[in-house]
Formats: C-alpha cells, sequence, structure tokens
C-alpha cells in the first residue's frame, strides 16, 4: 500500500498547487497523501506572559528591545523568467540561488538578476524539482524530484538515478543533503546514502532502522550527524562514526494530545530538522520546537505569534534563531533566549508585506512593506548570509539583510545581552543527553 500510495502521490501534489491567480492567503497542501489523516493535537494551555517551566533559559527583557526585521524584499516569478511559480526547493551556493519548481529547474545569478532554466525538454529527468544540495567541492548540483528519483547536474549535463538504475530506495524524493563524499536522499520509502567516490548504495528503513514509518520527509546534516525528519518516526540521528541512530520522540505517546509539554518533540510527524550552534530545531504539522540536548521548548502559534501551527519546512540559524516555513506565513524564532519572534505575511487585501514582531505572545511592533513575502504558503528556505530566501506557492522571495544583525536591539542600537546566551555557548562544547 505505501508503495502504491507512493506512486499515485506526484499527480496529487501537482494538482493540489496553486493554478492561475490566487488570493495571497490562500492555503495550499505542501504534501498531500502523507500518510494517515491525523486530528489536530490541541497545544497545552499558557497563561498569558507565563514562561514555560523548562524555557528557563530565557530571560526577562524590555518591549524596546526588538530583533531585525526583513523590511528589503525582491520577489520572482514565471514574469521574472522562472519556469513555474510554484517553488519547491531553494539553495544558495555564493553568487547563484538555484530554485526547483512544479515544472522545471532555475538558477539565478545575484550580480546581474539573470535566471536561466532547464525543463523535460533540455535533459532535466523530471519536472518537479523537490529539493536541491550543492556539493562544495566538485560544484554539482543534485537534485531530488518529485517522482523522477535523484539526479546530479553537472558540466551542463544531467545524471539520472532512480530505482531502476541504481540503489536508489524510492523515487519520490523529498529531500537532499551533502555531507563529504555521500548524498543522502529522504523518500517515500526510507532514506538512500550514495557514496560518489566508491558508488556505493546504503537503504535505510525499518529493518536497519528505528522507523516505524519510512515516509521521510527531510534530511541534513551537521558535524558528523545526519537528522532526518519522518512521517509518524520524529526526528531520527544517524550518528556517521559509531553508526549508531538516536529517536528523538514525543514520550508521552499519546498522538492526539501533547500531554506534557517540553517533554520531547511535540508530534512525530515531523517535516523537517535541522542542527546549528548545539541546537536541534524541528518542525511538523502539529506546532514547532527546539532542543539543546538538555532543555525542550515547543513553539505553538497561539502563544508566540508563528502564524500557523502547520508547518512545512525550517531552517536553524543560530543557536538563537530558527525561521518556519507554516500554510500562512514564515515564522522567525527571532531570539529565543528573549522568546522574541517576527511573523511574516502578505495581506490578503492590500497584497503589501507585514511583519508583527512579539515576544510571548505579545505584540510589539507591525511593519508595512510595499514588498513582502511573495505569498503566505511557505515551502521552503535558505539562510544565505544576511540574507533570506523564501520558496513559496506563487513566488520566491529574496528577503535582503544589509545591515542585519543577530539577536535584539535597544533603540540606542545597543545590543541586549540575555544572560542566557552562555548556553548556547556551553552547548557548543557538550555532547547532547538522550531526549
Amino acid at each position: 500500500m505505501k508503495l502504491l500510495k507512493a506512486l499515485f502521490l506526484p499527480a496529487a501534489l501537482l494538482a493540489s498547487l496553486p493554478v492561475g491567480p490566487l488570493r495571497a492567503d490562500e492555503p495550499r497542501p505542501a504534501k498531500p497523501g502523507a500518510g494517515p489523516t491525523v486530528s489536530p493535537k490541541p497545544a497545552p494551555p499558557v497563561v498569558p506572559g507565563q514562561v514555560p517551566l523548562a524555557a528557563t533559559q530565557i530571560k526577562d527583557v524590555p518591549d524596546d528591545a526588538l530583533p531585525y526585521v526583513y523590511t528589503k524584499w525582491k520577489n520572482f516569478t514565471t514574469k521574472d523568467g522562472l519556469p513555474n511559480d510554484h517553488i519547491f526547493s531553494v539553495k544558495a551556493e555564493g553568487p547563484k540561488v538555484w530554485i526547483g519548481t512544479e515544472d522545471g529547474l532555475a538558477c539565478l545569478d545575484k550580480r546581474t538578476g539573470k535566471i536561466r532554466s532547464w525543463k523535460e525538454k533540455d535533459g532535466l529527468p523530471f519536472q518537479a524539482v523537490t529539493a536541491i544540495d550543492v556539493d562544495r567541492n566538485t560544484g554539482d548540483v543534485w537534485l531530488g524530484l518529485f517522482g523522477g528519483g535523484l539526479a546530479r547536474f553537472s558540466g551542463g549535463r544531467f545524471d539520472h538515478f532512480n530505482q531502476l538504475n541504481s540503489g536508489l530506495v524510492n523515487d519520490v524524493v523529498y529531500g537532499v543533503a551533502i555531507e563529504g563524499d555521500s548524498v543522502w536522499a529522504a523518500t517515500t520509502a526510507g532514506c538512500s546514502r550514495y557514496n560518489t567516490k566508491t558508488h556505493e548504495w546504503t537503504i535505510f528503513n525499518e529493518k536497519n532502522a528505528p522507523m516505524e514509518e519510512i515516509w521521510n520527509y527531510s534530511v541534513s546534516h551537521d558535524k558528523g550527524k545526519v537528522y532526518l525528519g519522518v512521517w509518524g518516526s520524529g526526528c531520527l540521528e544517524y550518528d556517521l562514526q559509531t553508526k549508531h541512530w538516536k529517536e528523538y520522540l514525543d514520550p508521552d505517546g499519546e498522538m492526539e494530545i501533547d500531554l506534557y509539554r517540553d517533554d520531547g518533540i511535540v508530534h512525530v510527524i515531523v517535516t523537517g530538522a535541522t542542527h546549528v550552534d548545539g541546537a536541534l530545531w524541528i518542525s511538523s504539522y502539529f506546532g514547532n520546537c527546539r532542543y539543546d540536548g538538555r532543555n525542550w521548548r515547543g513553539f505553538y502559534s497561539h502563544e508566540t505569534g508563528i502564524p500557523s501551527d502547520f508547518t512545512n519546512a525550517v531552517r536553524g540559524r543560530s543557536a538563537a534563531e530558527g525561521w518556519y516555513g507554516t500554510d500562512k506565513g514564515v515564522g522567525v524564532v527571532a531570539d529565543f533566549f528573549t522568546d522574541t519572534y517576527v511573523a511574516y505575511t502578505r495581506d490578503p487585501q492590500s497584497l503589501k508585506g507585514l511583519a508583527k514582531v512579539y515576544r510571548r505572545g505579545k505584540l510589539l511592533k507591525t511593519v508595512e512593506m510595499e514588498t513582502g513575502v511573495p505569498h503566505n504558503f511557505i515551502i521552503n528556505f535558505d539562510i544565505d548570509g544576511k540574507d533570506v530566501w523564501v520558496a513559496t506557492g506563487k513566488g520566491l522571495g529574496w528577503a535582503i539583510g544589509d545591515d542585519y544583525f543577530p539577536g535584539v536591539k535597544t533603540p540606542d542600537g545597543k545590543p541586549f545581552r540575555a544572560a542566557g546566551n552562555a548556553v548556547a555557548n556551553a552547548a557548543k562544547s557538550e555532547s547532547p543527553a538522550k531526549p
């Protein structure tokens, strides 16, 4: 049944995405048909102004200490040369930005603003490009194809890997990550690892990994470990040296409710996981969370200002900052240590960009922009130095941070130093404890 489901999924995905003009706030499911239907998981009640017990790192901060807000945006659509407006993936590497769409691959040159694209008629093995990573050693661009397997773009040529000609476990690929000489591919039937030097394939599924479900949504790596986001199996961490797996699950074992707050991941349907500076950022369809090796912290929309709990992707920028892509806009944990958030949306009436700054559920500031995120359905991100690229259901957004700064600053421009930041530094030198 799982194989049959995977075979029909590409058509379901393509049929479900926006076609033609859309309202800015019109939602679309990013990953339809992915597993059985699960009732929404009610978030734990929160007393206004109360800091969750597990969030002992969070310190008091004056309301006028605010984070950086992206107010300079550029948007790209088919009018600018993209092959399609439905953006599944984006990867910035130097002056080039690689863009995966529903119908083709594109490359934007940030220096000139020119866009070049490739479709199936140009040699692209399959039209829907759902994942991209770049091998910095060779310059090769690796593509995850939604029903077409895996492709390598090198020297102007596409090499194609699928279930019939390689060790790829499934042709529906959601995520790709380059780790040394290896390419990892997250698929709907497990995860495959390809060694580009030895040409050896390794498959990870329920037979050799703790996967109760084998539907892999994402793959990433950091400092000798690989992280998988798995439907129904939470977040899995693979130690490249010991070859051992560690599971990150919700210890209360309840699928429908979050029985105990901050005891583990908020839900086992994990859509993304990214590790940076000792912090593991995790996204799910029922809320989001962060783990520093000692403490868990859940993030729910009603207490943070993040636009929605239905989250398609996450990118960690540091131990203090994480970006979540939801079905109703971008939610940024702008500074974990001061409990500060920024929500970026597009107003459905005026079509202008909006940024709202929150702290502990309290709205501190609203910024209106002529141009903001191109659509409220967020599918993916990439952090590009001071800038951020946002893949949406109706175009690509480029958030330009010329004067970006981390954390929060007071009105006189001085950084506010939360004492909790010391925890981030300590996490870098400690091995994460078992959750």
